[in-house]
């Protein structure tokens, strides 16, 4: 399986990551530390399907969770944008287990399913 390359961080100019390194660094910050802090979060938005099923499907599995809603479909699309950039998922839901993204909607009930969320909670034992 080949990988989509990322562009090399020691290829942006200096004034250049500064301002990406800025660009709702807020945002960024209070997303990086619920992720350090609780062992599952469900960085989502308002109105998508999506994350509403995500997060159907943890509350049915009893997997607490923290949550943090960034806009809708209509507003707030900068803040996004800066987890997304921030992250590299391009989507939300992002859903993240002892402190790793491991993706979206999909992906997260296929963990649930093979119980390798529940073995990456045990394991991490925060």
């Amino acid at each position: 399986m080949s990988t989509r390359p990322l562009f090399p961080v020691d290829k942006i100019w200096p004034n250049a990551r500064a301002k990406i390194e800025a660009y709702h660094s807020d945002v960024v910050r209070e997303v990086s530390e619920a992720v350090a802090r609780h062992d599952v979060v469900v960085v989502g938005m308002a109105q998508n399907p999506f994350v509403k099923k995500v997060r159907k499907a943890l509350t049915d599995a009893s997997i607490p969770f923290t949550y943090l809603e960034y806009g809708s479909y209509f507003s707030e699309w900068h803040r996004r944008l800066a987890i997304k950039l921030w992250s590299g998922w391009p989507t939300f839901p992002q859903v993240f287990v002892a402190g790793q993204l491991i993706g979206g909607e999909e992906l997260t009930k296929a963990a649930i399913a093979d119980g390798s969320l529940r073995k990456a909670l045990e394991s991490a034992q925060r």
